[in-house]
């Protein structure tokens, strides 16, 4: 009886493990698109490797090492496509996820080798990608809080520009992830934090007052997290009843339900913090607005100490490969915390905390002259200030939900009672 009990309680961790590492498909309506085509993809690959390898112009140096770099990547792509993970994902199809993973694998590769060189090296490496680099400095970004007792409509409407915008998305988009209106706030007010703490190493953390409380916490951030959080309660709520586009007849349902497929399968309702969680989630959410703030911190530094415009093409293509990678590295690292089965914590997780980690010492090594002005109180007072905010965000969240729940369960009884007198 005893070898059955833990027999089950083993089959019931893999499971659970599996189901954010690699989530079955369930209810496959067109059997074409998950059937495997390993053959016919090897063929297409050599195919085309054979093409572009004898047909291409081969004189100029730079064209061939791109193209070798394209191809290695492309390769390296497929084969993440035949071997690695779905992750907690499948739509709109399970191979969009290993791409994503396989990119993170190369993105941490990438940075890895970046590591072990020098800093001229990485900024000749730069300059071969975008030779326009070379007339850009750091200095010659716009001057950050100047004059910061003078408002007017024209000077609050100037700083509502493309970064403002990108600024709501990104909040709405990390609403939509982490689905907790306490822990978003914390993360939302620790940045601005962050941000007078580290101003003596980033220019661009120097801010007004208006604009950091008004137009990124409560403007930006919280228009954010309300619209993401709205969406999240509006996909809860509804009914997922996938109907096979060949039952369909009509063209214009057809179309719909492949647009659909770009939706998710399912959307639970996501429960971080409960009465009885344990300290051990606590310790984990708290480590998780840390890391949110090292993530956000490395994409500062890395344009400050290598010098990139807030504009620069690498850095929009970091910013959103990072906001791909994280969706699914969040969803697994919730199971992690939430689910007791679960003793493993996902692959993509993983990957993506050895991206942050190599990033942070990417800055470190190729910034010491920048870190060589660190005042080390403002760091000391900012991680006994981000463990304090952290800590009493999650256990102000606990009591709230505890006090909520015992308020709705005695609400409940009393209506139960009042149904029994009648």
């Amino acid at each position: 009886m005893t070898n059955e009990k833990n027999s089950a309680s083993a089959r019931t961790r893999v499971d659970s493990f599996n189901t954010i590492n690699e989530k079955p498909v369930d209810d496959i309506s067109l059997q074409c698109f998950y059937n495997p085509h390993t053959i016919t993809l090897l063929a297409i690959s050599i195919g085309v490797v054979i093409y572009f390898a004898f047909v291409r112009d081969t004189d100029n140096v730079e064209n061939n090492i791109w193209a070798g770099i394209v191809c290695c990547t492309f390769f390296f792509l497929i084969i993440s496509v035949l071997a690695f993970p779905n992750g907690p994902f499948t739509r709109p199809h399970p191979a969009v996820w290993r791409v994503v993973f396989g990119m993170s694998v190369l993105y941490l590769l990438g940075c890895l080798f970046i590591l072990f060189q020098n800093y001229h090296t990485v900024k000749t490496i730069l300059y071969w990608f975008d030779p326009k680099l070379k007339e850009f400095h750091i200095d010659m970004d716009k001057e950050y809080g100047v004059n910061c007792s003078v408002i007017t409509v024209e000077k609050l409407w100037a700083h509502m520009d493309v970064f403002a915008l990108g600024h709501y998305l990104g909040w709405l988009f990390k609403a939509i992830l982490i689905r907790h209106c306490g822990i978003l706030w914390a993360i939302s007010f620790m940045w601005e934090v962050t941000e007078v703490f580290f101003a003596h190493l980033l220019p661009n953390f120097l801010e007004c007052w208006w604009d950091s409380l008004i137009l990124d916490v409560l403007v930006c951030n919280g228009f954010g997290i309300y619209c993401g959080l709205k969406i999240c309660e509006i996909l809860e709520m509804r009914e997922y009843k996938w109907v096979s586009i060949r039952d369909i007849h009509s063209t214009s349902g057809k179309i719909k339900r492949a647009v659909l497929q770009f939706t998710p399968e399912s959307f639970t309702a996501v429960r971080w913090l409960d009465p009885k969680c344990s300290y051990m989630r606590i310790f984990a959410l708290c480590q998780l607005v840390f890391f949110w703030q090292t993530s956000e911190l490395n994409t500062f530094f890395l344009k400050h100490v290598f010098e990139l415009p807030s504009s620069h093409p690498l850095v929009s293509a970091r910013l959103l490969l990072v906001g791909i990678i994280v969706a699914p590295s969040v969803r697994q690292y919730f199971s992690y915390v939430t689910d007791t089965s679960c003793k493993r914590v996902g692959t993509q997780c993983w990957v993506y905390v050895c991206i942050m980690v190599a990033e942070a010492l990417i800055c470190i090594k190729h910034g010491r002259e920048l870190f060589e002005r660190t005042q080390a109180i403002n760091i000391i007072l900012w991680l006994v200030i981000q463990f304090i905010i952290s800590l009493g965000c999650v256990m102000g969240c606990v009591l709230w939900n505890k006090h909520f729940s015992d308020a709705t369960a005695s609400k409940n009884k009393l209506k139960k009672s009042e149904k029994k007198t009648h």
